[in-house]
C-alpha cells in the first residue's frame, strides 16, 4: 500500500484512542504521513495532495491537542 492509500485509510480511521500512548503512536504515524504525502506533491504539485495534507494536519493537531490537555487555572 502507498503513502496516500495510507493516509485516506488513516482519514477515514474512527478516531478514538483511549490512552495516551495510543495518541502518541497516532501523532507520530500522522506526522509521518504528511511528510510523505508532502515528498510526492513536491514532484507532482497536485492541489488534492495538498487539501489531503491540510486534511491530516488537523487531525493531528486534535490528537496533540488532546494530548497536552487543559490548562491549569491560576487561583
Amino acid at each position: 500500500m502507498d503513502i496516500i492509500e495510507k493516509a485516506v485509510e488513516f482519514e477515514n480511521r474512527k478516531l478514538s484512542f483511549k490512552t495516551t500512548s495510543d495518541r502518541i503512536v497516532a501523532a507520530r504515524e500522522a506526522k509521518d504521513l504528511i511528510l510523505g504525502v508532502n515528498e510526492i506533491y513536491k514532484k507532482k504539485k497536485d492541489a488534492k495532495l495538498m487539501d489531503l495534507m491540510k486534511r491530516l494536519t488537523v487531525i493531528k493537531q486534535k490528537i496533540e491537542k488532546r494530548l497536552k490537555g487543559r490548562p491549569l487555572t491560576a487561583a
